[in-house]
C-alpha cells in the first residue's frame, strides 16, 4: 500500500526559505534595531556636502544635509548602509524627523546658510515631521527661503498626487524643491507640469566618465533638456574627476556635487565651533 506524503503547512514554508532570504532578513532586523538604539540615545548627525556652481566652484550655492548613523564607538555609518532597511518601516520616518530638526537648527544658527534635506514621500502624511517643519520655519522669517526639500525620483512616483499636493501646500513659505536621483527610477513626464520642484539633480550613473562615455553625454544632454524646459536649476551629481566637470560645464549644468568639490563632512566650513574643536 503506497502511503502518500502529506505536503507541508503553510507554517512550515518559513522552514524552505533560501539561506541568502533568511540571511538578508536577519541582516535587515539588526540594521532597524543598531538604527533604533542610535535615535533613542540621539546618535543621529547631518554630514554637509557643497554644491558648487559649475561656472565658478569657488562659490557654494548650498549645502545637501545627508543623514549618519554614529555606532556606539562614534564611528560614522553612511545612509547607504542602512536606508534601504529603514525606508518603508516607521524608523525611516523618525530618520527624516531627525535630519529635518537638525536641518532646521542648522539653519537658524547660521542666517547665510543655504541647506538641503533628504526627506521620503512617506513621510509627508507624517504628522510629526510636519511639526518639526512647522516649529523650525517659525524660529526666523528666512529659513523658509534657505531650505530645500530633496525627494528622490522613486520615492516621489510612489505617490505624485500627494507630492504635488504637499508643495503646493508649502510654496507660500518660500521652500523649494529638489527631484534627487532623476534618471535613476522611473518618472511619469506628464506629471512635470504639476510638480513644483525647483532643483533637478542628474543621477551620478550618467556623470561617470562622461568625458569619453557617448551614451552618458547622450543621457545627461537629454535630462539637461528636460530640465531647462520646466526652468528647472540644475545639478549633475557624483562629479569626481576635473574632466567630467569640464565636460558638464560645457553642456550647461548648472550645478556640480561630488567628491572633486568636497566630501560630506561632520564638520563643514560654515560651522567654525566645529573646527575649533577639532584644532
Amino acid at each position: 500500500m503506497m502511503i502518500e506524503r502529506s505536503k507541508p503547512r503553510i507554517d512550515d514554508r518559513a522552514g524552505l526559505a533560501s539561506p541568502l532570504g533568511v540571511a538578508i532578513s536577519e541582516g535587515d532586523r539588526a540594521t532597524l534595531a543598531m538604527v533604533r538604539q542610535a535615535i533613542d540615545t540621539k546618535r543621529l548627525r547631518l554630514a554637509y556636502q557643497p554644491v558648487v556652481l559649475a561656472r565658478d566652484p569657488a562659490r557654494i550655492a548650498f549645502y545637501e544635509g545627508l543623514i549618519r548613523v554614529l555606532d556606539p564607538a562614534g564611528r560614522v555609518i553612511p545612509a547607504k548602509d542602512f536606508m534601504d532597511a529603514v525606508e518603508s518601516h516607521e524608523i525611516g520616518r523618525e530618520i527624516d524627523c531627525a535630519a529635518l530638526e537638525i536641518g532646521m537648527a542648522a539653519l537658524a544658527r547660521h542666517a547665510d546658510l543655504r541647506l538641503s534635506v533628504n526627506m521620503s514621500a512617506r513621510s509627508i502624511g507624517y504628522p510629526r515631521w510636519m511639526r518639526v517643519l512647522r516649529r523650525g520655519l517659525s524660529v526666523a522669517p528666512t529659513i523658509g527661503e534657505r531650505l530645500i526639500l530633496e525627494i528622490t525620483e522613486s520615492s516621489a512616483m510612489l505617490v505624485p498626487e500627494i507630492v504635488v499636493a504637499f508643495m503646493d501646500d508649502l510654496k507660500g513659505d518660500g521652500i523649494a524643491f529638489a527631484l534627487d536621483d532623476f534618471g535613476s527610477g522611473y518618472t511619469a513626464i506628464r506629471y512635470f507640469k504639476d510638480f513644483f520642484f525647483d532643483i533637478l539633480k542628474i543621477d551620478g550613473q550618467f556623470i561617470r566618465n562622461i568625458q569619453t562615455d557617448a551614451d552618458n553625454q547622450a543621457l545627461t544632454a537629454a535630462l539637461l533638456s528636460i530640465g531647462k524646459h520646466f526652468h528647472m536649476f540644475t545639478v549633475a551629481e557624483a562629479v569626481e574627476t576635473a574632466a567630467e566637470a569640464e565636460v558638464l560645464r560645457s553642456m550647461g549644468v548648472d550645478c556640480l556635487q561630488g567628491f572633486l568639490f568636497g566630501a560630506a563632512t561632520l564638520k563643514p566650513a560654515f560651522l567654525p565651533e566645529m573646527s575649533r574643536k577639532s584644532a
